[in-house]
């Protein structure tokens, strides 16, 4: 009876787990939409939600935290138990750190001040955001659902980000040697496109943690990245 108990404990545990990581991955979606909707219609007032939300994705990180740790040292789970409960705690982290990047976007639209609007560039960001935005919800149903299938692959389609954000930082260089009156304007939007291809590093990360989960071990396989040394050595991190 005793074990059967602490069976049903345990469940109920990861259940409230499984629905905070699902409650912060809502709010997370709705940030990287919201952070470059913000940014192509200079919505002050939006980027600035998205900044102020961001608090709220950090609470649940934390409560998330503080109830897997507990949930370890009540029910002292094992093997596959122990690995739900971990893999809780590193997809939080990955959708906190998402959250971060969506703010950091939302805090560049005031910077935005400029008549230049170039139609091609936003397409291109808007482009890449609907691509990873899709990473991080299939990724995020895969790990509902342990569908191992599903989260191999969003690990394998990073490079198509990473193709698009490459293209969009030499069409970015371009406009800046064309007017150096573009170039302020250009480096915000360059720093928010890496930004949106670190969201889908993120996608991939948490990919990772559902192999982990149903696989017990970590991927061997070196994960599949589009040509971006270019970018990577001119955009630094923030």
């Amino acid at each position: 009876m005793g074990s059967e108990h602490t069976a049903k404990a345990f469940d109920t545990d990861l259940q409230e787990l499984t629905r905070l990581v699902a409650e912060m991955g809502g709010i997370a979606e709705r940030m990287i939409v919201d952070s470059v909707d913000a940014l192509i219609r200079r919505d002050v007032a939006l980027g600035q939600r998205v900044v102020t939300i961001d608090a709220e994705l950090d609470a649940l990180q934390k409560k998330i935290e503080e109830r897997a740790v507990l949930t370890i040292a009540r029910r002292q789970p094992m093997a596959v138990d122990l690995r739900e409960i971990v893999g809780a705690m590193r997809v939080a982290t990955d959708l906190e750190r998402i959250g971060d990047l969506a703010k950091n976007m939302g805090k560049r639209v005031a910077a935005l001040e400029t008549d230049f609007h170039p139609l091609k560039l936003f397409r291109g960001l808007e482009h890449m955001t609907d691509l990873v935005q899709q990473q991080v919800k299939s990724v995020l149903d895969a790990y509902a659902a342990h569908d191992l299938p599903a989260a191999m692959a969003v690990w394998k389609g990073d490079e198509e980000v990473d193709a698009i954000c490459t293209s969009l930082f030499r069409e970015l260089l371009t406009y800046m040697m064309e007017d150096p009156r573009n170039i302020s304007f250009c480096i915000h939007l360059m720093f928010c496109a890496k930004n949106i291809e670190r969201i889908g590093d993120h996608a991939t990360n948490i990919a990772e943690t559902v192999f982990y989960m149903i696989e017990g071990q970590a991927i061997t396989d070196k994960r599949p990245k589009g040509d971006m040394t270019t970018f990577a050595t001119t955009v630094p991190n923030t």
